[in-house]
């Protein structure tokens, strides 16, 4: 068995849309954090957030995936990214709803919608009730939390899961 590999006890979990969900070990973590720059630790780690519209995220428009920047899962697709004018990249729907989790938060005296990574836990921004349909939802997202990785082009895959392309 190798370290990548889940124990018996936490079998590999996939997602609808075919990501090992099955999030990193200790060890993995650890390599994972490393690779990161203090502003991304700050964000994903911290649960911090970016200033508006200084994300380099923001204004991409090629097709393609955006991912976590930590674990490399799949997050959103640019056919589901608009223009809220929040000054962050903003998204009506997840590439699989497990691959985003909302969490309850209750921070700077507000009750908010954490959005979450479904695999490794790392904060991505936040989700709303004010989007577009079909879904009316709004995924605000930290450029700084995701990758982009333009269509065609294989995915980032730093745990080794060989989870695809774009």
């Amino acid at each position: 068995m190798t370290d990548n590999a889940p124990t018996d006890a936490h079998a590999a979990h996939r997602s609808n849309a075919g990501y090992d969900l099955t999030p990193p070990t200790e060890a993995e973590r650890a390599v994972l954090e490393a690779d990161l720059s203090a502003e991304e630790k700050r964000v994903l780690l911290a649960h911090g957030t970016e200033a508006p519209f200084c994300g380099t995220l923001l204004g991409e428009k090629r097709q393609g995936t955006f991912c976590c920047r930590q674990c490399g899962l799949p997050l959103f697709k640019s056919v589901t990214k608009f223009e809220s004018g929040t000054g962050w990249p903003s998204f009506w729907e997840p590439v699989d709803p497990e691959h985003v989790v909302g969490v309850r938060d209750t921070s700077y005296g507000m009750v908010r919608i954490e959005s979450r990574c479904g695999r490794c836990d790392s904060h991505q921004g936040h989700v709303f009730p004010d989007g577009p349909p079909p879904s009316g939802l709004r995924y605000c997202i930290n450029s700084v939390a995701l990758s982009f990785t333009p269509e065609g082009d294989p995915l980032p895959d730093p745990l080794g899961r060989g989870d695809g392309t774009a």
